[in-house]
Formats: structure tokens, C-alpha cells, sequence
């Protein structure tokens, strides 16, 4: 399996083909004549277009899924269970094939791709044994003769429509999960990289998934509408930017749907006297430069509280200085630390936000704009930017940036930087450096953020767990995997349940007539 495993279509060329949908276990070509670019963003050449569905292609695909769901969800747990892990042995086996295809697509280090997928292994590791999670409950004798006990069954149809920045883990966090408990999925890629879940989907096929469970719906606004607005999908799990998932949320629930939408962050890396400045620094370039800043994980801010900010500084800026900046595959055999960023659009809009940080009075003590690798001078390349003093007034410090810059607020007392993290608009993760186990402790119950690291940069929780975070970061009810995630894709019937006993049964058994409320006894 091979990125070039794409479809062709009316519209197409034998230079640039045009990447289709998968419908009915095999792929498609689209016949709606609509299509978007699909970029090398370490070159900046056209590598393929994708196809844009229209109605008919939409509905064609959910309908699909619904037969699908018909013949999945009659299949016995143990049958179920042996797919599981047939596609997760296969995945894991190559692993290397997805991981080339979100590089190329996406841009990230091929080490970075590596790691995203290992972290969607652990959802699939998780889905393997949801037999113990799917299991419903029962209770002998709740009332005289009378037992109780309850189902969990899928939902049917349900959408996922996924971000650009991670092709294969997002939908990772979902789709083992609803798979597992019996539903179908159509899932949306982003038009930006669009073939990972097309691998995934033929990865699927191969671990004997009967057509139809696994669709891949490729598309823009036209075809993320059709998913919130069709009665035959029953649920929307989404990922990114803050204003499309309250719209999803309101669009969908609007339409009776189940939603979990994840949105935007602006992680802060609060910064204790007594913390480690050398771990500190590792981390603060780890967590906000690793996949170029195009993470809603990233640490975006460090609160350093004084008097470490210029101590600290200083180690981020040497730090930064022995980054390499390259295309994300690599060149000889050396892989880079940053790849591009997703589009020259995206690079344009992070600059923007520059922009105004300096137009606001802050220092650009690192500046990545004008950023150019040899050889790839036409690649959307950004270089990791460090910004001191930026006002907690400027747009670079309120709204998420999703590019690889820093910036550093200094705060003259732990009070001080809590009370910007909880005063700001977002609440998906956050992390706390010091040596106090007090501090910590106290930071981890007054925080008001989902995810909470100590000494921890980048807090992601591991699949057991669930993920998603508090505040404009995430509309509904429900986080990703883990115990919310079987919880969202199942609904639960419970029965009550009586059978008269033969020796005793007779005229007066069953309790005569009783117009009063049901009582137990």
C-alpha cells in the first residue's frame, strides 16, 4: 500500500492524480468534477488533488455504511474481537507505509509520524478487549421473582471528521473504539492530507472488516454538513479549531446527533523558581516547536515566575540554535528536528500573529519569519520563534497560533500566572515545572484545565483514559477514548424481567390488579 494508490477521475491528469473516496470496500473514483490541491509542503509542488463529493456522493456513502452497520452489528463478539486484532497486528506490522504517507502529505518528521500512530496503537490496544467494556449488568432478584439487567448496543452510522495536523491518530481515537462496539463509520479527512485514512481503510479490508464499516468520505464544508445534517448518522466525533467545533456542536445537536468536538487550545507551561531550568528548556522546545507547532497539545506560553524568565530564555535560544529545519523525510539519511508547515496559508497566518506580537511592544528574541531551507527554498517552512514580553492583551497571546512560536510572560508570583490560565478562553491542557510536590498538588485541584501535566509538558493521556479538555476546548458531553469513549458510542437499554415460576403458577400469581405506581418488594 502506497500513497500513489489513488483514484482516478474525469477530471484528472496523469501527472497530478485525484485522490477518491472509499465506498463499499474498495475505492472510488468522484464524479462530481469538484477538487482541492493536496501539497508536498516541504516542496510546495502539487502532489495530487482530492476529490470533493457532492450530494449524491455523500449520500451514497452513508448509505453504504448503513448496510454495513446492518451486517457488522449482528456479528458475535468473538468475531468481532478477531478483526480487532488483525488490523491491529497488520498496523503495527507496517506501520512505516503510514507513516512515509503523513510525511509526505503532512510535512511532520518521519520520527513525529512514527509517534502519532504508536499513540493511536494504544486506542486499538484498548478496542481489542471491549468485550469487558461493552458488557452490560445484572441484578437477580432486584424485586420478589422480578431481575434486572441491562444491554449496550452501537448506535448505527456515526461520522468522524478529522484535522489536519494528525491524519492517523485523531481518527485513531475514535473509529477502533466505534468499530469495536459494533457501528459503521464515515469518516472525513481533511482535504489537506487525505490518503492516510484511504491506507487505513485498505488495512481494514485486508483484517476482514466486511464493507461498508469503514468508509472514507473525502470533501469540504459540503460534505461535513451532509454528516451533521443526515438522519442516518447518529453521532459526530470531531477535532480542531474552537469556531468550527461550536458549530459542529450546535449543527449536529440541532439534528439529534451525539457530538464530541474538541477545539482549539492555548496551552501554558507555568514556570515555578525551584524548577529544573535544563528540564524546563528540553521540554518548553519539545512541547513548542515538536511538529512544527501544529498541535493543540503544544505549549504556547511559559508563565516563568521571577526571577528565572532571562535564565531561561537564554537556554531556550540555545537550544533553538542547534534545530535543524529540513523536509520532514529527511536527506542522506539524516532527519531533520521541524518539517514545514501544513500550507503557505497557514505560514502566512503564523506570521501574521508574529506580526502583531511585535507591532504590540514584545521582543521576537528567536524570529522565524523568512525561514528557507536549501533546496527546498519553495517549501512552507517556519522557524521556531521565541517571543519575550508579550501583553496578555495581544491577539498572539489570546488566540491559538498553531506554528512553532513561543512566547514567554513573566509573572512575579504563582497567583499570577493561575489566574491566566483560568481567565483565558480555552482549557485543554496545561503543565506545571517545579520541584514542590505543594505547589503541584495545589496547581493540579485549582487549575481549571482538562488535561494537567506535572513536570509533563504535553499531558496527552494514555488510551485507558480519556482525552479532551474543559471551557471553549471542547463542545459536549463527551471526551475521547477510553471509559467516555465507549460510554459515546454505545446507548444502554435496561430490562425488567419477569418469568412465573411453573410449580407455583396459578390464577393469583401474577399479583392481581394493581393500579398503583410499580413498587419493589
Amino acid at each position: 500500500m502506497s500513497i500513489t494508490q489513488t483514484a482516478s477521475s474525469p477530471t484528472s491528469t496523469p501527472e497530478v492524480p485525484v485522490i477518491g473516496h472509499w465506498v463499499d470496500g474498495a475505492l472510488r473514483a468522484s464524479t462530481s468534477g469538484r477538487t482541492a490541491p493536496v501539497y508536498n509542503p516541504a516542496t510546495g509542488v502539487v502532489q495530487a488533488e482530492v476529490a470533493l463529493a457532492d450530494q449524491a456522493e455523500i449520500d451514497a456513502a452513508i448509505a453504504s455504511a448503513q448496510a454495513g452497520f446492518e451486517v457488522w452489528s449482528r456479528f458475535s463478539v468473538a468475531k468481532r474481537q478477531t478483526v480487532l486484532f488483525a488490523f491491529r497486528e497488520l498496523l503495527n506490522a507496517r506501520k512505516g507505509e503510514l507513516a512515509a504517507i503523513i510525511t509526505a502529505e503532512h510535512g511532520k518528521v518521519l520520527s513525529d509520524a512514527m509517534g502519532e500512530i504508536a499513540r493511536g496503537l494504544e486506542v486499538v490496544d484498548l478496542a481489542t478487549g471491549f468485550p469487558t467494556l461493552t458488557k452490560g449488568a445484572f441484578t437477580e432478584n432486584a424485586s420478589t421473582g422480578v431481575d434486572v439487567y441491562s444491554l449496550k448496543q452501537p448506535l448505527g452510522v456515526v461520522g468522524i471528521i478529522s484535522p489536519f495536523n494528525f491524519p492517523a491518530m485523531v481518527p485513531l481515537w475514535f473509529f477502533p473504539v466505534a468499530i469495536a462496539a459494533g457501528n459503521a463509520v464515515v469518516i472525513k479527512p481533511s482535504e489537506k492530507d487525505p490518503s492516510a485514512s484511504l491506507w487505513l481503510a485498505e488495512l481494514w479490508k485486508e483484517a476482514g472488516l466486511p464493507d461498508g464499516v469503514f468508509t472514507v468520505l473525502q470533501g469540504d464544508k459540503l460534505a461535513v454538513d451532509g454528516l451533521l445534517t443526515s438522519p442516518v448518522v447518529q453521532s459526530i466525533s470531531f477535532v480542531g479549531s474552537t469556531p468550527i467545533a461550536q458549530y459542529i456542536y450546535e449543527t449536529a445537536s440541532k439534528h439529534g446527533k451525539r457530538v464530541q468536538a474538541l477545539g482549539g487550545a492555548k496551552n501554558h507551561m507555568l514556570v515555578l523558581p525551584d524548577a529544573d531550568l535544563d528540564l524546563v528548556a528540553d521540554q518548553a522546545v519539545n512541547a513548542g516547536y515538536g511538529a512544527a507547532g501544529e498541535r493543540c497539545m503544544a505549549i504556547s506560553v511559559v508563565l516563568a515566575v521571577e526571577p528565572v524568565a532571562d535564565e531561561l530564555i537564554g537556554k531556550i535560544t540555545e537550544r533553538i540554535a542547534r534545530l535543524r529545519i529540513g523536509n520532514g523525510a529527511g536527506v542522506d539519511g539524516v532527519e531533520p528536528d521541524l518539517g514545514p508547515l501544513i500550507t503557505d496559508v497557514h505560514r502566512s497566518k503564523v506570521a501574521g500573529y508574529v506580526d502583531i506580537a511585535e507591532a504590540d511592544g514584545a521582543t521576537i528574541v528567536v524570529d522565524g519569519r523568512g525561514c528557507t531551507v536549501d533546496g527546498h527554498e519553495d517549501g512552507f517552512f517556519f522557524g521556531p520563534t521565541l517571543i519575550d514580553g508579550l501583553p496578555t492583551t495581544s491577539r498572539a497571546y489570546t488566540e491559538e497560533i498553531f506554528g512553532p512560536v513561543l512566547s514567554v510572560v513573566r509573572v512575579n508570583t504563582y497567583d499570577e500566572g493561575l489566574d491566566l490560565i483560568n481567565s483565558g478562553q480555552f482549557g485543554n491542557g496545561t503543565a506545571i515545572f517545579t520541584n514542590d510536590g505543594g505547589a503541584a498538588r495545589r496547581f493540579q485541584n485549582e487549575v481549571q484545565v482538562g488535561m494537567i501535566g506535572i513536570n509533563v509538558p504535553i499531558p496527552v493521556p494514555v488510551a485507558y483514559h480519556s482525552f479532551g479538555g474543559w471551557k471553549d476546548s471542547l463542545f459536549g458531553d463527551a471526551k475521547a477514548y477510553g471509559a467516555h469513549g465507549f460510554d459515546f458510542f454505545t446507548r444502554e437499554k435496561a430490562i425488567t424481567s419477569r418469568w412465573l415460576d411453573p410449580a407455583t403458577r396459578g390464577d393469583t400469581a401474577h399479583g392481581g390488579i394493581n393500579l398503583g405506581f410499580p413498587q419493589n418488594h
